[in-house]
């Protein structure tokens, strides 16, 4: 009799169903579609099982689905499709992007496989009574060697989503003291534990959570509360086990039902540029770009415009309604990846857009640099990342592809004009002589030129219309050992190369083993078995370069052509050319671009257009010839040994330019450091080399460095520690190599008072710019509630000083005590975000409030001083204001020309004259 009431009761649904069909919503129906899909999954043999399992089988992808249930509270059921039912976990706060996020699932019973397309209202009163959304599916796969059957037995399930929200790397860990999956004695369901796992697709803590980010149906784009006002799709809990189809359809109960895409449609934009008669077309998926052939000659005829050859990841953009997508040019998304491009792109004043261009990160010198960039993504190095736009592929409804290039990018510098942001820039271009434009490139040792017919539409394939041509460097290189072929000719299989630095050490440079021939085998090979040796001659060899060498005296001379260095400063892709056997072994050095060419190679170059002379960007790389001031007024009068030496590779600081900023930065650094004990990070070889701090006089100093006693806190003997007073003598620091300036806290004529207290906000790496910022606000509202001023600057890395000028009234011991209690109040009122103790392990997510730079003998670095890392940025002051900027700030030496407009309102200027006491 049941039976007869279900089957009639079913069949009067089905009925409804059909006949509300036609006059259903879009939202309605696309449940439907998502009902009858996970309805034919029923019959599972369309899947098989995982390879790495004892049953014969291959690995396909399965569906999964995560439905947002407004029951009794707010929750999201996780559900793997597996031999024709959903495994079921309930995750309280859903899934979580942030790898350290640990998210508490409950296993839960098995579901029907058609209940992962349900989306609608299950009645109170029954099993999960609430609202049901579909908040994301797709498809999923185990990790390789991880069986799932072998995983719910040993409570470790490890697998890869391909979801629209859900992307990559997950487990599910069943934590200890949980039952096993079918399990039937009483007690709490087994609980386990949903992790991201490191990937691409792993955001950070400080990114928005996905599920306030992205809230809405993946297949309807409906809101909880909109899905539960219609009540369009009725799942009934008690018919699940008994009729062939629980649930059932009706007309909707929503007022007026607005369906809604998935992605919001946000507020038209009134096209910037004019679309004429381009044909229209909705927003395409991702499309294929063009790539360019390898050319060895510059194309010749009048049709060809030239671009830089960029050292970066390829990034097509797409712009729907103010939602930003960023994709590589394989169609991986990596928007989270590169989120200030992604906002900075939103505000294109565009409805839908697709954008083609190259995402770098730029070099003081105007370079681009692919270790920068992997540093960035891989260690959360702080890099200045620009995007570079050189094509435009779709623009409000419109096709704009067949049109000659040109013209597409005449139209993306219209917008981004409009958008003026440094962090996107066109890609300028040349158009001439593409022999002299390359030659030119190859001189400010760029990567090369990437040549493109003008005229020419888009190619959604590997084109001759775009040719790249890669500049080729070449200088001697010192051979100190070399390797045996494969085969048994009398001959080399490579020849290991170096180059002397100034302490007359060989360095490792890297090897070659291309360009012998049978003659050069045979000469080669006779040469160097004369040259034997037992040990090498190299300063220091990696270990996994050192398999199979046989070592030389260091006397032979090689002409050697490469592509470029390595950030570990080897050379790539090296060819040997012939022996040099005019030129002594002791005199081959790394051979550096220059920063600036004399007025006679600046005659023979090609001139940079002025659109593409700005602020250090790959768009100005020639901008450091054009507007670096190399005028003999400019130079610093010091006597430099080795002026063009390179002190810091990343930026090609020399030492002259070194000597020539700290005399420019004279009158605004020296009040900071005159009269104060100095201590000096000498780097005798430049950044990334060995390095040491000197703090006592000696007579290797230059003229105008003095000293001043200071007695020895332990024993009280007086040493002579480093002052100075004088432009000539801070100019001089260069001849040594300094490249960091630290004082004391106090002064020459009253040592033991300091008159400065410094709060170092040292942030991980994990911490934002946004949030480090607002951390420096609390220090300086809190010292403002104390009746203190404080000034602020950065420390030239990752970090911020806020410093506090006072007047020198009490001892070291109870500043450093003042200090102490004053960050231990910011850790106590906000442990989760400051740390007051040195300890690493506990860095993680913490902003680490360094107070021990107010002892006494510690020092903090000067503001205006360079750093002795990579890039050779300066400490420098800011205005209170600069915590408004969207990314942190980069100020670098050579780029001081860039930023010394902002001398003119020196935030620091009215220091000397504040006059406050502690309130001890």
């Amino acid at each position: 009799m049941a039976t007869k009431k279900a089957a009639k009761k079913s069949g009067t649904r089905k009925a409804t169903a059909k006949a509300t069909a036609k006059r259903a919503p879009t939202a309605s129906s696309a449940v439907d579609k998502q009902l009858a899909k996970y309805r034919s999954m029923r019959d599972f043999g369309i899947t098989a099982e995982p390879a790495g399992g004892h049953k014969t089988a291959k690995l396909s992808e399965r569906p999964f689905v995560i439905q947002k249930h407004a029951a009794t509270r707010l929750h999201y059921d996780f559900r793997l499709g597996w031999n024709g039912v959903l495994k079921s976990w309930a995750v309280a706060k859903g899934p979580s992007y942030v790898v350290a996020d640990k998210r508490l699932a409950v296993e839960v019973e098995d579901h029907p496989m058609e209940y992962g397309g349900f989306e609608g209202i299950i009645p109170k009163g029954q099993y999960g009574g609430g609202t049901v959304m579909v908040w994301d599916h797709g498809t999923w796969v185990p990790q390789p060697g991880h069986d799932f059957d072998e995983g719910l037995k040993s409570g470790s399930l490890k697998f890869i989503l391909h979801g629209e929200k859900l992307k990559g790397k997950w487990a599910l860990i069943r934590m200890k003291g949980g039952r096993f999956a079918g399990d039937t004695k009483p007690g709490a369901k087994p609980n386990w534990l949903l992790i991201k796992e490191h990937d691409d697709f792993e955001r950070g803590p400080d990114d928005p959570p996905l599920t306030e980010a992205e809230p809405d149906s993946v297949v309807t784009g409906r809101s909880i509360e909109q899905i539960a006002a219609a009540e369009d799709h009725v799942w009934n809990s008690k018919e699940t086990s008994t009729s062939d189809q629980p649930w059932y359809k009706q007309p909707s109960k929503a007022p007026e039902e607005a369906p809604r895409s998935p992605k919001p449609p946000g507020k038209a934009v009134k096209s910037a540029v004019s679309l004429g008669k381009l044909p229209k077309e909705e927003l395409p998926e991702f499309l294929k770009p063009q790539l360019a052939v390898e050319a060895f000659t510059p194309p010749t005829g009048s049709n060809w415009i030239h671009e830089l050859k960029l050292d970066g990841y390829r990034i097509q953009a797409h712009i729907d309604h103010g939602k930003v997508k960023l994709f590589t040019r394989r169609g991986l998304d990596w928007t989270h990846r590169i989120r200030p491009v992604a906002t900075a792109l939103a505000k294109l004043p565009v409805t839908t857009a697709i954008l083609d261009g190259e995402l770098c990160a730029v070099r003081p010198d105007g370079t681009t640099s692919f270790a920068d960039l992997q540093a960035s993504f891989e260690h959360g190095e702080r890099r200045a990342l620009t995007y570079f736009v050189f094509d435009l592929l779709h623009l409000d409804g419109h096709n704009p592809r067949d049109l000659p290039l040109l013209k597409r990018k005449a139209m993306v510098e219209k917008l981004l004009t409009q958008l003026d942001h440094p962090q996107i820039q066109i890609s300028q271009h040349l158009q001439g002589d593409a022999n002299a434009i390359f030659q030119n490139a190859c001189s400010l040792h760029a990567e090369g030129i990437v040549a493109k017919r003008g005229d020419a539409p888009h190619r959604a394939t590997r084109s001759p219309e775009w040719l790249k041509l890669k500049c080729i460097r070449q200088q001697e290189f010192v051979v100190g050992g070399f390797t045996l072929p494969s085969n048994a000719i009398h001959g080399v299989g490579a020849l290991l190369l170096g180059y002397y630095n100034d302490l007359k050490q060989l360095i490792y440079a890297g090897r070659t083993g291309t360009g012998f021939d049978a003659r050069t085998h045979t000469m080669l090979r006779d040469k160097l078995n004369a040259l034997r040796q037992a040990k090498p001659a190299f300063q220091r060899v990696p270990n996994e370069a050192q398999k199979g060498v046989l070592w030389v005296k260091p006397e032979l001379v090689a002409q050697v052509t490469f592509t470029t260095w390595t950030a570990d400063n080897l050379i790539r892709q090296a060819a040997f050319q012939g022996l040099r056997e005019d030129k002594p072994a002791e005199e081959v050095r790394r051979e550096e671009p220059t920063v600036a060419p004399s007025a006679k190679q600046e005659r023979g170059r090609m001139p940079m257009p002025q659109a593409a002379i700005k602020a250090p960007t790959q768009n100005s790389i020639a901008a450091r010839v054009a507007t670096k001031k190399k005028t003999t007024e400019d130079a610093a009068p010091v006597r430099l040994t080795h002026p063009d030496k390179v002190l810091d590779a990343a930026s090609h600081l020399t030492k002259q330019q070194l000597a020539n900023y700290y005399w420019a930065i004279a009158p605004y650094m020296l009040p900071h450091i005159t009269n104060r004990p100095l201590s000096l990070v000498r780097c005798p070889e430049g950044s990334g080399k060995p390095c040491f701090f000197q703090k006592h006089v000696n007579h290797t100093l230059p003229p105008g460095i003095t000293g001043t006693p200071v007695p020895d806190k332990k024993t009280g003997k007086i040493e002579q520690y480093i002052t100075l007073s004088t432009p000539e003598a801070l100019a001089g620091l260069a001849q040594m190599g300094v490249l960091e300036v630290h004082p004391w806290g106090s002064q020459n004529d009253d040592l033991e008072r300091p008159d400065r207290v410094v709060i170092d906000l040292d942030p991980d790496t994990a911490i934002s710019w946004s949030t480090l910022c607002d951390a420096a606000a609390e220090v300086r509202d809190r010292l403002k509630k104390l009746g203190l001023t404080s000034f602020l600057k950065t420390t030239g890395g990752k970090g911020l000083h806020v410093v506090i000028p006072i007047t020198p009234k009490h001892d070291y011991a109870a500043v450093k005590e003042w200090a102490h209690e004053f960050v231990l109040q910011m850790e106590r009122n906000n442990p989760r975000l400051y740390l007051s103790k040195m300890s690493k392990a506990a860095r993680a997510n913490h902003i680490f409030l360094d107070y021990l730079r107010n002892e006494r003998g510690a020092t903090a670095v000067a503001p205006f001083s360079p750093r002795a890392r990579e890039g050779a940025h300066v400490s420098l002051p800011l205005p209170w204001t600069d915590l408004k900027l969207p990314e942190r700030p980069v100020f670098t030496v050579v780029d001081f020309e860039t930023w010394k407009p902002r001398l003119k309102r020196d935030p620091w200027k009215e220091m000397g004259k504040v006059k406050q006491q502690l309130p001890i």
